[in-house]
């Protein structure tokens, strides 16, 4: 089950520092996942939702300022990021801001003021996340007043199917894997194989049965997204390559 209070990755080659912070956290109520080298960390941002990462800034592989300008532009995460590294001068702080971290700690440091850090980020994460109107198209999603609109019309979801559009609009238009989402909507503990499903088919016969553009596309092997893809040939090329393939005939059978 996910901790209370968040999911963090510490990306830190230097074990000693990596072991000592995650021990901290943990005692803390986080739970950790941790990379030695910024590719490591790049595959994880890219499989997991995280509530914050501490990156280190000089990394093997690829180093913490690459890891995190790839994370906000490729990847389009708005994770918070506190940057955690020796170099101390207000170049290399603003440096480190202009990347995209959210926030620059030098070492040494006091353990407490990073776990204090963080906390910050998550709780001004969290409140980012739930005050902003999602909007796809003309499928809009109000997190504060829990409401969902398309095109003028209010749309009715479960909980659990307002959970999960708003992870998929939040997302979008990156591919949301299964276990992302079954480990946001059910901290970690897997449901059986037909719940996900069963949500999903209920999610697109409300949002999408109805009018002519449908919007929740199921994506071979990789997972699920909401995007517009009307207006790119290219995009509705792939679509109907996908939905021409046995598996994915499969799986849209009995999604509808």
């Amino acid at each position: 089950m996910k901790a209370a209070g968040g999911l963090i990755l510490i990306v830190e080659d230097h074990m000693a520092i990596a072991e000592m912070v995650g021990e901290f956290l943990e005692a803390r109520g986080y739970e950790v996942d941790f990379a030695r080298d910024g590719a490591d960390a790049l595959r994880l941002t890219a499989e997991n939702t995280y509530d914050a990462i501490i990156l280190d800034r000089t990394l093997p592989r690829l180093d913490g300022l690459d890891v995190c300008r790839r994370i906000r532009a490729e990847q389009r995460r708005s994770t918070p990021v506190l940057m955690l590294t020796a170099r101390d001068t207000l170049d290399d702080k603003v440096t480190g801001l202009e990347a995209g971290a959210d926030d620059y700690l030098t070492k040494p440091f006091a353990i407490q003021e990073l776990e204090a850090r963080i906390a910050v980020l998550i709780r001004r994460g969290r409140k980012a996340m739930g005050g902003g109107v999602l909007r796809v198209a003309d499928l809009v999603l109000d997190p504060e007043a829990m409401t969902v609109h398309r095109d003028g019309m209010e749309l009715h979801l479960s909980p659990t199917g307002f959970q999960l559009l708003s992870i998929l609009m939040r997302e979008s238009p990156r591919v949301v894997s299964r276990q992302e989402i079954e480990r946001e909507i059910w901290k970690g503990e897997s449901p059986d194989s037909d719940t996900l499903r069963s949500h999903l088919y209920n999610l697109r016969k409300t949002i999408d049965r109805p009018f002519d553009n449908p919007l929740l596309h199921t994506m071979q092997t990789a997972g699920y997204k909401v995007a517009d893809l009307s207006g790119s040939k290219s995009a509705r090329d792939s679509a109907q390559a996908l939905a021409a393939t046995p598996r994915y005939a499969e799986a849209a059978v009995s999604a509808h």
